[in-house]
């Protein structure tokens, strides 16, 4: 999959810019913006008409990018999580104390995936850190999984929509405690 220079740019420019922007990812389009931008999650709790409890998943190219978002783990449990990624799997981490509440929601802890798509996987490495990653859907709804659905759905209330095809995947990323191994989505 050819990924244009000049497409990267510009969605990092968004993300700079406390912007949206939708992406594929391993199953769907996805809606990301700076994690650590209020305003810009404000934006995509909007768009999606999302409740603010759920939290949000975070994408990565790396665990460096992540670590200091997360308590430790034992080292078992790091080994489970390091043997999937990157990898189409995403874990809930106990979050750190000082991670704002509108990326965790009403819960202790922060989903993280270190993505092996290659088109989300160059905006993290171009971005150098990680980035909100929801599907691109209103709540309740089906998420586009092509650039033309996604414009006609969020064409207007998106800064840029990223050229690419999503993934392999038919259903969405499983989700996986990383302390207790509990699978929470398959």
């Amino acid at each position: 999959m050819s990924i244009a220079i000049e497409d990267i740019k510009q969605a990092i420019h968004v993300l700079n810019e406390g912007g949206i922007i939708a992406y594929p990812t391993e199953s769907v389009f996805g809606l990301g913006c700076n994690p650590f931008n209020a305003s810009a999650v404000e934006k995509i709790l909007l768009i999606k008409r999302r409740l603010f409890l759920k939290g949000f998943i975070l994408i990565t190219s790396s665990w460096e990018q992540v670590e200091a978002l997360t308590q430790p783990l034992r080292p078992e449990q790091r080994a489970c999580v390091q043997a999937s990624w990157p990898g189409p799997v995403t874990w809930v981490f106990p979050a750190d104390s000082k991670l704002p509440a509108w990326l965790t929601g009403d819960r202790p802890t922060i989903a993280i995936r270190q993505t092996n798509h290659p088109v989300a996987k160059a905006l993290c490495d171009a971005y150098g850190g990680p980035i909100v990653s929801t599907s691109a859907n209103r709540a309740g709804e089906i998420p586009t999984t092509d650039y033309h659905a996604t414009m006609l759905m969020f064409g207007e209330e998106v800064d840029f929509i990223m050229p690419g095809r999503v993934g392999e995947l038919v259903r969405p990323t499983p989700i996986i405690d990383a302390r207790t191994g509990e699978q929470i989505r398959q």
